[in-house]
């Protein structure tokens, strides 16, 4: 392949490349249901942050992505009476609840190997999650830098699927109300478009978001402890048949006993002489759960050891979602099938059906001709369709169009003369 691009500078490049994207495959985008009661917001390369804006059709949107080719595309998960009007005017008519699925909300191993940051106030770097403050100054101005690996990918699907696994399972939703799309970054989004949950207000989907987080999780709400389901001294608490929070603290309990050696039981906070009884009797465990049977199978495990687990097994059974998107009733979410800045890939909508196969790195590259040659700081290995690049540390490389921009675009690199 030709290196066709390498003279242009590094913010030229990707703006030529998105300008090609939508002149070419503007037809991908589809418009969201209700196009005429949606607002619209772009960040432009040049001129900044456009809102309010309106279209009737899925022509004029495709349009103005050909003549504007913007870094960032959105729409509002809100209908509106009057979507270019000031918000104060426009007339809210109900929205879509909306989920945001992000690596950045789940603690990874791996984030301390590609994720960077700086203190905007005096300097000071690190590694891994970002904290709520720099740590020598006290300042809450990052420079972030993140990275969209394979790891924390299948991260953000894991809370996905036990997400979508509530919302039908639990709330009743059908597979036709629900909509799942790769975000084009660190994660997933969910849109449920129901006629049962439009005019929901921000406490109401505040609620929704709590139960799906297992915020507040009482183990003796459900079932566990001295006022439980205790009959002739025998603890019975929630089984794997039950529905709702009962049966996924069940199910969790269940597979963490399964799975547990004596380090999982330390970070419970058990004693070391309940660790072993529950060593020893795993398998007498494990088949009185299987017949329904009592809690307390173990001699010397009480109610108080099972509170524990089960609010230790509560957590790995919530789904991690980001509060602020779900609640906020105005939201602008990234437009299916346009490009994310930071990373030059497509937000992808795909079936329920396929999302446990699902291969972002594949589905999401919008670039497949043409080569770059860029300088990079610092990136990890990485994977892009079925080719691998990296790790590069201060080195000049000739990469295929599509991983060069992700490179540009995460600030990773720059275009090389």
């Amino acid at each position: 392949m030709n290196n066709m691009h390498q003279s242009l500078p590094s913010d030229d490049l990707v703006q030529k490349m998105f300008r090609e994207y939508y002149r070419k495959a503007s037809f991908l985008v589809k418009e969201p249901s209700r196009i005429e009661e949606r607002e619209f917001g772009f960040l432009l390369y040049r001129g900044g942050m456009l809102r309010h804006k309106g279209f009737k059709r899925a022509d004029e949107l495709q349009d103005f992505l050909r003549n504007f080719a913007p870094s960032h595309a959105y729409y509002s998960c809100a209908y509106y009476e009057n979507s270019e009007a000031e918000m104060d005017k426009k007339g809210w008519l109900g929205a879509d609840l909306v989920f945001d699925i992000d690596a950045d909300h789940i603690p990874t191993p791996c984030n301390k190997l590609h994720d960077k940051w700086l203190c905007g106030n005096c300097g000071f770097a690190g590694r891994g999650s970002l904290p709520e403050r720099c740590p020598m100054c006290g300042s809450q101005k990052f420079d972030v830098k993140t990275w969209p690996c394979e790891v924390c990918l299948e991260s953000a699907k894991v809370e996905t699927i036990k997400l979508l696994d509530m919302l039908m399972s639990e709330f009743g939703f059908s597979e036709k109300e629900i909509r799942v799309f790769f975000s084009g970054h660190r994660g997933y989004h969910v849109h449920v478009e129901s006629e049962a949950v439009k005019t929901l207000d921000a406490v109401a989907r505040k609620e929704i978001v709590d139960y799906v987080s297992g915020l507040g999780f009482d183990a003796v709400f459900h079932g566990l402890g001295e006022r439980g389901w205790r009959t002739a001294h025998v603890l019975r608490g929630p089984n794997l048949n039950d529905c709702g929070w009962r049966g996924r603290v069940a199910k969790g309990v269940y597979d963490f006993i399964l799975a547990a050696e004596e380090e999982d039981f330390k970070r419970v906070g058990l004693k070391k002489n309940v660790t072993g009884a529950l060593l020893r009797s795993k398998d007498v465990i494990l088949k009185s759960w299987e017949d329904t049977g009592p809690w307390s199978a173990v001699k010397g495990v009480g109610v108080e050891t099972w509170k524990k687990i089960a609010g230790f097994c509560a957590k790995s059974q919530s789904a991690k979602v980001d509060t602020v998107v779900t609640t906020d009733i105005h939201r602008l979410i990234r437009l299916a099938g346009t490009l994310h800045g930071k990373t030059g890939l497509k937000k992808v909508e795909f079936p329920l059906s396929v999302i446990e196969d699902f291969d972002p790195f594949k589905s999401a590259v919008a670039f497949n001709k043409g080569t770059a040659t860029v300088f990079v700081s610092d990136a990890p290995e990485f994977r892009l369709g079925d080719e691998v690049f990296g790790p590069y540390r201060e080195q000049r490389v000739t990469l295929p169009t599509a991983a060069a921009l992700l490179l540009i675009c995460k600030g990773r690199a720059k275009v090389s003369e």
